[in-house]
This record gives structure tokens, C-alpha cells and sequence, in this order.
């Protein structure tokens, strides 16, 4: 079952979170750091770039509550008209202010120093129905920019 999670949420990264993060979020909410009791989300305003193509994307969050299913937090790049995922990072839901750092190998065309943006998405799996298949669901948002160096 664990391995079909696991599966299922990198695919389910991919394929969901960028959308839904330009809408704002499926339930609306946005990442405030001022809500204390509230789940939220940062990007942090400088990125990494390996000269072998890494790209190192960083930030913090807080999450409430992982009893339903497991929480990640995804990121994707930006930069003139590419957009790539760079990693997941499963999340620890302790209501504590957390840091994650999403990395991943880029090729070509690789990304250049300089400003872009990143979409990151906390977001929570829950297993539906009576296969268990796991079903997104979003806690935050965030789209921010970033200077990549």
C-alpha cells in the first residue's frame, strides 16, 4: 500500500499542483504567516543553481494535521517559458514552523541566474473510495519570486 501511496503522490504532484496553485488554491485559502493556527507556506527569495544543472528551491511551512493522509510540499519553476518540478518534500504536520528545500537536476535548456518565479503547493493526500486511490487536497499556496544564483 505504501509503495501505491508513494506512487501515486509524485504522480499526483506533477500533475496536480501547478494548475491549481494559479487559481489560488482549491478551497481558497492563501499561505498567512499571520494565521498561527492556520496551515501557510513560504518560498524563500534566492534559489540555488548547481553548475550541473541543480536547482536547489527552498522555504517554510506549518501544517496542522497529517492524520488523514500524508502532506508534501511541492515546488515548480519558472523562468520565461519553461516550468519544471523540482521535487517534493514529505511534510511533518506538528503545527510547528518548519523549513523544506525541494532540489532536482535540470537539463537542457538549464535555468540561468536571475529572476523567476516558483509555485509551491502544501498538499495533502487522502485515500478515497474503496481501492484507497489517494485524492489530493490543498492546504496552501504560494507563488513568489525568486533570484536564482
Amino acid at each position: 500500500m505504501r509503495v501505491r501511496l508513494a506512487l501515486a503522490a509524485t504522480a499526483l504532484l506533477a500533475a496536480a499542483a501547478a494548475p491549481l496553485a494559479h487559481a489560488g488554491g482549491a478551497d481558497g485559502r492563501t499561505a498567512d504567516p499571520a494565521a498561527r493556527h492556520a496551515d501557510f507556506l513560504t518560498v524563500d527569495s534566492a534559489g540555488l543553481l548547481g553548475a550541473d544543472g541543480s536547482v536547489t528551491l527552498s522555504g517554510t511551512y506549518r501544517c496542522l494535521d497529517d492524520s488523514a493522509g500524508p502532506v508534501f510540499v511541492s515546488s515548480t519553476l519558472r523562468q520565461q517559458d519553461r516550468s519544471v518540478g523540482i521535487g517534493g518534500t514529505r511534510a511533518v504536520c506538528d503545527g510547528l514552523l518548519r523549513t523544506w528545500t525541494n532540489s532536482a537536476v535540470v537539463k537542457d535548456p538549464a535555468y540561468q541566474p536571475g529572476e523567476a518565479r516558483v509555485e509551491a503547493t502544501l498538499m495533502q493526500l487522502t485515500p478515497q473510495g474503496d481501492l484507497g486511490l489517494p485524492t489530493p487536497g490543498f492546504l496552501a499556496v504560494k507563488d513568489a519570486g525568486v533570484t536564482l544564483n
